[in-house]
């Protein structure tokens, strides 16, 4: 029997990475689950329960509060972690797992978010910190080491699989590499269109500054339309100082919130430049548009006109400027639908057991049914 693991970066966050580390376990038979760092806190919701064989790193003091700068020591952690008596091995990374150790005889695949971003693309990225002196001064120096390492790191895989065509063409300008697009999966079963429409428009993310969440805030706020900002983060504070009164925070919300926010909207607006960006395709499996910035994963997901509208520029006035188009159109619920259906769970597992076949590893992957019940049954097991 195949012997298989499963490694991500870490689970010190909930996003769009560890949705598709989570579906990536459920999809391969019976896998063991790594990380440098698993806080029970941030596991997607289909693996508590599952056993992750953390690193060392997990008994750093207050890991879970200052994960962020403990980021020197994620390389050594990951080499410490040796999958060497694993026959295949699919690496979730958009940092260290790509540079995990395995068996000479053993198959890695790493399943690209994208080239560490804070590395590669350092000072469009620090920019947007609030970064002291000493940080400043020293944080370049060392980021020239972690980007030497990521360099030594991505010969690790033998296989790369980029979530997007704009993350493929990162993966070959830093490390010469090709990689298979497979876009990540989206739970298209759990939204689901709504007749009810209601007056304001919604954001769906994590609060952090690269994502140009101020953007929507300002633009919204400038313009007296109503904005929900669904997700929480360290750029809450800064938000909040230039909201105006059509603005609600309304931070980390339920699954089941979630879905009767997105389903009502008139629109989700998306103003960051993401790798991939699974909300348009979450928010569009109910039925819903997006405005977007013309620029990452959005070009490959948006169709223009029919499933959104775009705005060129980083600017509040570019976005206000696509939310009146975007007022001026009619939008078809159905057709919206069916074209998310195109990037279903189900669709990603097909795609997966393509490329597992083109490269002489072939998969018998249980349907996502039985995957689910197998980490169900891991968890009784664990509680029992």
């Amino acid at each position: 029997m195949m012997r298989i693991a499963v490694v991500h970066d870490y689970f010190t966050q909930l996003g769009g990475a560890e949705k598709v580390a989570e579906e990536l376990y459920l999809m391969l038979p019976r896998p063991a689950l790594f990380a440098t760092v698993a806080l029970p806190e941030c596991m997607p919701a289909q693996l508590r329960g599952v056993p992750v064989q953390a690193s060392w790193m997990q008994r750093a003091p207050k890991i879970n509060k200052y994960y962020r700068f403990y980021f020197l020591l994620y390389p050594l952690a990951v080499s410490s972690m040796d999958l060497s008596d694993y026959d295949l091995v699919v690496s979730s990374s958009s940092s260290y797992a790509k540079g995990v150790r395995t068996g000479r005889d053993s198959m890695h695949v790493c399943y690209c978010h994208t080239p560490m971003r804070w590395v590669w693309s350092y000072e469009s990225y620090s920019s947007r910190e609030s970064f002291g002196l000493a940080q400043r001064t020293l944080l370049p120096a060392l980021i020239r080491g972690l980007k030497q390492w990521d360099e030594r790191a991505s010969r690790q895989p033998d296989h790369f699989v980029a979530n997007s065509k704009v993350v493929a063409e990162r993966i070959r300008r830093a490390y010469g590499r090709c990689a298979e697009v497979i876009h990540p999966p989206i739970d298209i079963d759990r939204f689901h269109p709504s007749n009810e429409r209601e007056d304001y428009y919604v954001v769906l993310s994590r609060l952090v500054s690269y994502k140009r969440i101020d953007l929507a805030v300002q633009a919204c706020a400038e313009r007296r339309r109503n904005l929900l900002v669904i997700g929480h983060g360290p750029d809450r504070r800064r938000l909040e100082a230039v909201a105006g009164p059509s603005v609600k925070f309304l931070g980390r919300a339920s699954d089941r919130d979630v879905e009767y926010y997105v389903s009502r909207c008139r629109a989700l607006i998306f103003p960051g430049e993401e790798d991939f960006g699974m909300a348009p395709l979450e928010v569009g499996a109910a039925g819903r548009p997006t405005i977007a910035y013309r620029s990452g994963g959005a070009v490959e997901t948006i169709v223009e006109n029919a499933t959104g509208v775009f705005f060129d520029h980083q600017t509040v006035e570019s976005l206000g400027d696509a939310i009146e188009r975007f007022e001026r159109q009619e939008w078809c619920s159905h057709s919206i639908r069916r074209h998310a259906e195109q990037f279903s769970i189900e669709v990603f597992q097909d795609r997966f057991q393509s490329f597992f076949r083109r490269i002489g590893t072939p998969v018998d992957m249980p349907n996502r049914r039985t995957s689910l019940s197998f980490a169900e049954a891991f968890q009784r097991e664990r509680a029992s």
